[in-house]
């Protein structure tokens, strides 16, 4: 994990990006958006890490990064990523478990706006 060190992160809310930032380059990025109604939450979709970066642990730090957002931000993260959502099983300290209704929300959501 020491490799992760020198990641910066970026929301780029306006386009549902978590940017992580090496040297200036894009590294990886967690695609997400912001879920309608009440509550809000943050729902990761996707968890890219470009090829030069895999396996050092990037992506587990972009996800750890957006359960850390969503905490500040005082909402909870949906993992409709299949990554996001074996990272948190892994670490329930770090990521607390959605409601199931949030989650089939989130769902609904992005079925019925796909572009998300």
């Amino acid at each position: 994990m020491a490799e992760n060190t020198a990641l910066e992160f970026f929301d780029d809310r306006a386009n549902g990006n978590l940017l992580a930032r090496m040297d200036g380059r894009t590294a990886g990025v967690i695609a997400y958006f912001v879920m309608d109604g009440t509550p809000a939450a943050l729902v990761a979709v996707h968890t890219v890490v470009q090829p030069e970066h895999r396996g050092k642990g990037f992506a587990g730090a972009l996800v750890q990064e957006f359960y850390a957002m969503a905490d500040r931000e005082g909402v909870p993260a949906v993992p409709l990523c299949s990554y996001a959502a074996k990272w948190a099983l892994g670490h329930p300290d770090q990521a607390p478990v959605a409601p199931a209704e949030l989650v089939e929300r989130a769902g609904q959501q992005l079925k019925s706006h796909p572009e998300l």
